[in-house]
């Protein structure tokens, strides 16, 4: 099968290709190299991948029309659509770039699978569009309250996905992701950040008072999930929502602790506010997912941190 992936470079979209590869289907990667993080650690994620004759990549960006011409575009079976400009802090700062790259890329990439006639386009979503709904685990159908500009564009971006699942029987699959996690995690996320910290003798921006929880999910687990939506005889809507988180909370204080138990070393904590855009709590109800992507999470967070250590020290030559 002929897959198309946007935002291949990065941590989610290079470790799906790698899986799809190897399941023996042609991969075909976009990635613009936005400046999010540096250009180097996208292009290491994809080293693997090049050199395979299975994978095929192009650079562009998803919101130019004329990207489109390349014949990469041509005998597409399924789109899984992982580029976005990301994080929800910087999208208090850059509102419009977001709406531009979240909302404006998926309508583009929507506009490309009606004129190829493209069944199935899987997109990412993320648990950042549940917002400060006090009501977890949430399920799909729970009320969104979104409190960032990130997760209002993910919102956009879902809503543009249901009015061209109607209108041109493309089946659009939102997938939430919860908090992902795991070896070739963006730099900028805080189990990285965190590992990175620590190991170098840094202070920790600790935000709040430690009690703010999260559902981490571990890139195999999320992959599997991925690898469901992709293939499963199941979906039989044209517009479906599925999370794809770990269904366990974990605190901030009790993610540092355990990550200080790996490196043998305590953390420096330098104590701020809460940020404006994030929230308490993240816990996902993966009940649907079980049933139509046969989604089962595996990974307790103590295994994920391990795994995500050894990769970290193999990057950065720690002995």
């Amino acid at each position: 099968m002929n897959i198309l992936i946007t935002g291949v470079a990065g941590f989610i979209g290079s470790s799906l290709a790698e899986k799809l590869v190897e399941l023996g289907h042609s991969v075909f990667g976009v990635d613009n190299f936005d400046t999010f993080y540096k250009k180097e650690t996208k292009l290491s994620n994809l080293h693997n991948l090049m050199q395979s004759a299975n994978f095929t990549f192009l650079e562009g960006d998803i919101c130019n029309k004329e990207l489109y011409k390349n014949k990469i575009f041509k005998h597409i079976d399924i789109v899984v659509h992982l580029a976005a400009r990301a994080g929800v802090r910087p999208s208090l700062e850059i509102p419009d770039k977001y709406y531009e790259s979240n909302a404006i890329g998926t309508i583009e990439l929507l506009e490309f699978a009606k004129r190829e006639k493209i069944k199935r386009f899987i997109f990412a979503s993320s648990s950042s569009v549940y917002g400060k709904n006090p009501n977890s685990p949430w399920k799909e159908d729970s009320e969104l309250m979104p409190i960032s500009p990130y997760a209002a564009s993910k919102i956009s971006a879902e809503s543009i996905g249901k009015v061209y699942a109607h209108l041109y029987n493309i089946q659009f699959i939102a997938l939430r992701f919860f908090t992902v996690y795991g070896p070739k995690q963006r730099p900028d996320l805080a189990i990285h950040k965190f590992f990175h910290k620590i190991y170098n003798d840094q202070a920790i921006d600790f935000y709040g008072d430690g009690k703010t929880y999260r559902d981490y999910t571990y890139i195999d687990d999320i992959i599997h999930g991925l690898i469901g939506a992709l293939f499963s005889e199941e979906l039989n809507e044209n517009f479906m929502c599925f999370n794809l988180g770990n269904n366990k909370q974990i605190s901030l204080a009790e993610l540092v602790t355990n990550i200080e138990k790996i490196i043998g070393k305590k953390a420096i904590l330098n104590y701020l506010p809460e940020q404006q855009g994030d929230v308490r709590s993240t816990c996902a109800d993966i009940n649907n997912s079980a049933k139509y992507l046969k989604y089962n999470p595996k990974t307790a967070i103590e295994e994920g941190l391990q795994s995500f250590n050894k990769w970290y020290l193999t990057q950065n030559k720690i002995n």
